[in-house]
């Protein structure tokens, strides 16, 4: 048996491997494209959001009239079969390239034409029977089935992404709960300020994390928004009358998600503003999420010269010379993956922009770093809950003997002694290595042991009331 088939397009013909379910055209875009290394069946949600893009054209044709009902089926078959994950090793071409996604479209309409063609009976490439444009392709242009494929995906990985999110912030709130009696000194500008409870600085970071789930709901709902029935530029040429509204529910139902057709199919065809907003939201959480790690470093900074507050996980030696090193190395490589979110936020603000007049054709770069912002940041999540945030101790004594130690704690005689007096026994304090409770009772008898033992009581240091 012949181990290749012949086909071809209007460049000229080319000899396709028999095992392939992709045709001429995806097998140009291997050729064309080497940027990446990572194919759209790298992002399983993309060529899940084909299979559906597909079926529900197919069913809409069919319902239109203009797609033969056993033609119809077949394809509806084949997209089941994508849909179900059975042909992710098909979609093999770089989620970068040229084209504004034309090679990905025409993956998967090789694919589901050459998989409906063995459902019919006939050989691969035999496309009289099934044809990737004439009928997968029915009523479409790459200009709405790729971006309306590209947002049921990213609807579908954001929904893992919240997720993440939640366990992260239910995460943080557990050691809020747990860390809540523990006395410590709060900072700013990383100087002593005046005292909270450990399991404070835990839960603000708890509810931190969940404010950015709103955010990114927020964003989901102008992603739900697709343009199936723009066809080329928005004009709905070459598509049947009701063809636009019935794609559209039929996708609604497929997927259980709640999408929409754009009111203006030639503005939903050239604007990217929902991709730029969703990132900018990414950003925001990576810039939360970084600045976080930041603070695990540095309160678990030492052990013995720094500040020592909690103690992170040991997961791993931290030096090839220094015997008994351990570094902060979760926190480093959320870090690190924020950065590059940060970057991608870029990235898809330069290709929105770039795009001219009805069409912009930097979807790709748009896709690549949504994805892959999406899923690394959901990754890190994961990573900074079970492997760092889940494990953390708190090292009470320490933390409660350096408030005791500072002089931030003066703060609380303003209200009893005045600004003026307390700023003069910082000020002695600073200078002689007292403790504030030396010179403010013992040698200064400006507020009593009673008094004191009042305002500086555990509870009150974490809860600070009142008091004159």
């Amino acid at each position: 048996m012949k181990n290749t088939r012949k086909e071809h397009d209007f460049i000229g013909d080319l000899e396709i491997p028999n095992d392939c379910y992709y045709g001429v055209q995806t097998y140009r875009a291997l050729n064309n494209f080497h940027i990446t290394g990572l194919p759209v069946k790298s992002e399983p949600y993309m060529v899940q959001a084909l299979g559906y893009v597909k079926k529900a054209a197919a069913m809409a044709n069919r319902d239109c009239g203009v797609l033969d009902a056993t033609i119809a089926e077949a394809i509806i078959y084949a997209c089941d079969e994508v849909i179900a994950g059975k042909f992710n090793d098909q979609f093999e071409t770089d989620l970068i390239q040229g084209g504004a996604g034309t090679s990905v479209n025409m993956n998967a309409n090789e694919v589901i034409a050459n998989i409906a063609l063995e459902k019919m009976g006939y050989e691969k490439g035999d496309y009289q029977h099934c044809h990737p444009n004439n009928h997968v392709n029915c009523s479409q242009s790459t200009n709405d089935a790729y971006p309306s494929a590209f947002r049921i995906a990213l609807l579908l990985r954001l929904a893992d992404y919240q997720e993440e999110l939640e366990h992260l912030s239910a995460s943080f709130a557990r050691k809020g709960e747990e860390f809540k009696d523990v006395l410590k000194m709060g900072r700013t500008q990383l100087q002593d300020a005046v005292p909270m409870s450990l399991g404070a600085e835990f839960s603000g970071w708890s509810n931190t994390i969940h404010e950015e789930i709103a955010r990114v709901e927020s964003s989901k709902r102008l992603i739900s928004e697709i343009n199936m029935g723009a066809t080329a530029i928005g004009t709905r040429v070459n598509a049947p009358e009701e063809y636009p509204e019935m794609v559209t529910s039929y996708l609604s139902k497929l997927t259980r998600l709640p999408l929409s057709l754009a009111h203006d199919l030639i503005e939903a065809t050239s604007d990217t503003g929902a991709y730029v907003q969703l990132s900018g939201v990414l950003k925001r959480t990576a810039v939360k999420v970084s600045k976080i790690c930041n603070d695990l470093r540095l309160l678990s900074s030492g052990p013995r010269t720094g500040l020592n507050e909690i103690n992170l996980p040991q997961l791993q030696p931290g030096s090839s010379i220094m015997p008994g090193k351990v570094n902060p190395v979760i926190p480093e490589v959320v870090n690190q993956t924020a950065f590059y979110v940060i970057g991608a936020d870029v990235t898809v603000t330069m290709a929105a922009e770039a795009g001219q007049l009805q069409l912009n054709v930097m979807e790709p770069v748009i896709a690549f770093s949504l994805f892959s912002s999406i899923l690394w940041m959901s990754r890190a999540c994961e990573t900074l809950r079970t492997k760092c945030v889940d494990g953390i101790t708190a090292n009470e004594e320490s933390t409660k003997e350096m408030v005791m130690n500072s002089v931030g704690i003066v703060t609380l005689l303003n209200p009893i002694i005045g600004y003026e007096a307390s700023a003069s026994i910082a000020k002695e304090a600073l200078k002689t290595g007292k403790s504030i409770h030396e010179i403010a009772v013992i040698d200064r008898k400006v507020v009593s042991e009673e008094k004191w033992n009042e305002l500086y009581s555990i509870d009150n240091l974490i809860n600070p009331k009142f008091i004159k």
